[in-house]
């Protein structure tokens, strides 16, 4: 296969396997030296009891020369398959030179991309309507009063009017129905009389109930006739033969009956006394009492809802990604938006170390004894320092007049670990290791930990660093990352880094 520099080719690997079985594609950059621009998502199709499954990958190189694509690892079920090598050739862009060369364009500002965060925020306000407006459905809305409800909002009089009227409209008589007719038409004056007269008329006897009102009468607390009560008292014990007796009166007496009920009705109205002023102020008083009690409960049960709904929500997350992972999100973590922001690939010094990191590193001037400075040229970009939560720094040294010595790898490492206690850390073990990019270069790699200085106390907190380092002819180039420990989301963050080191050799 053969393409230019910067082409893009398609990788396609396919595979058919059972349903019940988990496939594992390659994933990462595993085409190197090949770059993976990008993984698309897998194709399925079934067929009968098995899966087809394609997955395609963008992969390009910027370098001419002659590759060879690896061998890609596929998993399926508990086997693994590998997929045949294949030989790419890249070649150059054919450059018309006879138009001649041209001055390098200035720098121009770009805007920078906007990331998904509205996204994200939509679903918020999404789900926080949504929650508001079942709330206010359910909760603060006012709702159509149902019949029953608005027959108990009416005054007690009207109330007992409006029963008759119901009681007249039932085909109880028709039928004969006189238990039934009787027992409601006694319940609708009992009920009366338990609100404005006597608050126990419902659950007394006849008799308690007579000899009560006769009471009130004597004490001048209802101005009712004997013949009212000697009436009431008549329809009452006739209704109890009824529904315990199984009397069965005519029905013609029954509507006599009822409409002396209705009038009864009348003239106990008329019998009780006009409530005063501060009666009705404290009816007043009562009737907001209420409506402050119901708003409260309204309140209370809000937000009893809203705090059930959020502690959900924080478990369901909890369980899915782990309660940190929620509440670094929540209440913010540093090192997590320094994750999940947007990462930056570019080339720092000469020879050009390529690394990926959260933020795209700056120019720092060291300063530098000026015996020194006759000795090398030290450029440096980097991203925060020792002692904040994390620092990520690549230097390239320039030796002078290096002859036929050789560069000490760990001397120019252990120049870092003192400029390390400098900046006030403490107690620093270091373990040593080798170190191979992914494009092949070598070099040494130190890392361990140590006790970082807290700004502005006595205190140290633990911490993590690694420091690579390459030679290049006379030139060491280093990485030197920086975190504190027990830090998941730095540690990942360092690993990405590490994985995204590429160097390229210094042309002569």
């Amino acid at each position: 296969m053969s393409i230019k520099i910067g082409e893009q080719i398609t990788y396609q690997i396919q595979v058919e396997a059972d349903t019940t079985k988990l496939v594992v594609f390659p994933e990462g950059q595993t085409f190197l030296p090949l770059e993976v621009v990008e993984a698309y998502k897998i194709d399925t199709t079934k067929n009968k009891d098995k899966y087809n499954l394609i997955r395609k990958y963008g992969l390009t190189q910027f370098d001419s020369g002659s590759y060879t694509i690896p061998r890609q690892k596929i998993i399926i079920g508990d086997k693994t398959f590998f997929t045949d090598s294949l030989k790419v050739e890249i070649n150059d862009v054919v450059v018309d030179t006879t138009k001649g060369i041209y001055d390098i364009k200035p720098i121009i500002a770009v805007e920078k991309t906007s990331s998904n965060w509205w996204i994200y925020l939509l679903y918020v306000l999404v789900i926080i309507g949504a929650i508001g407006f079942l709330l206010y459905w359910f909760i603060w809305r006012k709702k159509p009063l149902s019949e029953e409800e608005q027959i108990a909002l009416l005054p007690p009089y009207d109330r007992a009017k409006l029963a008759l009227k119901k009681l007249d409209e039932s085909h109880y008589l028709e039928h004969e129905n006189l238990k039934d007719y009787y027992s409601e038409l006694t319940f609708i004056i009992r009920k009366y009389l338990d609100e404005k007269v006597y608050d126990h008329a419902l659950e007394s006897t006849t008799d308690e109930l007579i000899n009560r009102l006769n009471l009130l009468k004597e004490g001048n607390q209802v101005d009712l006739s004997k013949d009212d009560i000697k009436n009431l008292e008549s329809i009452l014990k006739r209704a109890d033969l009824v529904k315990f007796a199984k009397s069965a009166p005519d029905i013609e007496l029954a509507k006599i009956d009822r409409d002396t009920i209705d009038v009864e009705i009348d003239h106990v109205k008329e019998a009780l006394p006009e409530p005063t002023e501060e009666e009705k102020l404290l009816d007043e008083k009562y009737r907001e009492a209420q409506e402050r009690k119901k708003k409260r409960n309204k309140v209370i049960l809000t937000v009893a809802l809203s705090i059930f709904l959020l502690i959900v929500t924080v478990v369901g997350f909890s369980l899915k990604y782990g309660f940190g992972y929620v509440k670094d999100t929540i209440i913010g973590h540093d090192s997590k938006e320094l994750l999940e922001g947007e990462w930056v690939t570019s080339a720092y010094g000469f020879p050009p170390v390529t690394i990926t990191t959260p933020k795209v590193l700056k120019r720092v001037t060291p300063e530098l004894p000026e015996e020194m400075k006759q000795q090398i040229d030290l450029t440096v970009f980097g991203y925060g320092s020792l002692i904040d939560k994390f620092n990520v720094a690549v230097s390239t040294t320039k030796i002078k007049n290096l002859g036929d010595k050789e560069i000490d790898l760990q001397q120019a490492i252990d120049g870092n670990l003192k400029t390390f206690e400098t900046a006030g850390a403490q107690n620093i073990i270091t373990k040593k290791d080798k170190f191979e990019t992914p494009n092949g270069a070598e070099g040494l790699k130190v890392y361990g930990t140590l006790d970082m200085a807290v700004p502005n106390s006595d205190q140290v907190e633990k911490g993590k660093y690694t420091i690579l380092a390459f030679t290049a002819e006379n030139v060491v180039q280093q990485i030197i990352l920086a975190w504190k420990e027990n830090d998941v989301y730095a540690d990942q963050i360092v690993e990405r880094i590490l994985n995204s080191v590429e160097l390229k050799e210094l042309e002569e």
